[in-house]
């Protein structure tokens, strides 16, 4: 089905509808693997992020555009039954939101790497060396955005190697040939305040890790972490949730696949 502009790929028939959102720099063809160990027990259903698609381009969205599109897919795909939602980096930071404003439609979530983005206690966990790093991969993705929405050709052209250099920088694992300036808008919402920027957002951190059952992998091998213990602590502490460490980086459904799948997979099986 199309919705919005976005193709939206439904595989599988089973009982219990799994929503998958990726993050930076990458496609739906992230969950190409997980799908494929998926789909013969779950209806998978992902979308390439409006915006992130190349190929068929569609106008960035605000966060709440975002959570409004999220709400039409669910709808469309699920209209009876709550979902399941599978997310990764800026894919968590959509769903967390989604979940927050539509708790009745989601039941419960795998989330990948990204937990309380927004939280003071991951701020605070961060060490001066760590909050460089993230502020300054950020901004040069968000000044990449902001030079190709300014300066036409020439600057989607500048900012689409920039974007590819910090990719190939932080070992991304998806096609460098996929990935272009326009992925940046998230990091220009964030640091420039565009479409109206990231503040009305909920903190995750108070809301959602006792909401519902959560499965939270994360990458060990990296230089900071997108969660605090409290976090962990949290959704430790909730019955039917889990919190799994890898030893790999950010995109641990790349990373290490098949261990990856089968976790999801076993978690996703239990009552």
């Amino acid at each position: 089905m199309n919705i919005q502009g976005v193709d939206i790929l439904v595989e599988g028939s089973g009982p219990e509808t799994l929503v998958m959102l990726h993050g930076w720099p990458d496609t739906s063809a992230l969950w190409n693997d997980t799908v494929l160990a998926l789909k013969d027990t779950h209806t998978c259903v992902r979308f390439t992020l409006p915006a992130f698609d190349a190929k068929a381009p569609v106008p960035p969205k605000s966060l709440l555009e975002m959570v409004a599109f999220i709400h039409e897919v669910v709808q469309q795909v699920s209209p009876q039954k709550p979902v399941t939602l599978v997310l990764h980096d800026w894919g968590c930071i959509f769903g967390y939101e989604y979940a927050a404003t539509y708790p009745d439609r989601v039941g419960r979530m795998v989330a990948v790497d990204v937990g309380d983005h927004n939280s003071r206690a991951l701020y605070a966990s961060w060490r001066a060396k760590a909050k460089w790093g993230v502020f300054s991969y950020q901004i040069w993705l968000a000044i990449a955005w902001q030079i190709a929405r300014f300066l036409g050709a020439p600057g989607r052209w500048l900012g689409t190697r920039m974007t590819r250099y910090m990719a190939k920088a932080l070992r991304c694992p998806s096609p460098l040939a996929d990935m272009h300036v326009g992925m940046n808008v998230p990091y220009a919402m964030k640091w420039f305040w565009t479409l109206e920027g990231l503040e009305g957002s909920a903190n995750v951190l108070k809301t959602l890790p006792t909401a519902r059952p959560m499965l939270y992998i994360y990458g060990k091998r990296k230089p900071f972490m997108f969660h605090s213990d409290r976090w962990l602590e949290k959704i430790a502490s909730y019955p039917g949730s889990r919190v799994a460490g890898f030893d790999t980086g950010h995109w641990v459904m790349s990373n290490k696949p098949e261990a990856f799948n089968a976790l999801v997979k076993e978690w996703l099986g239990q009552p």
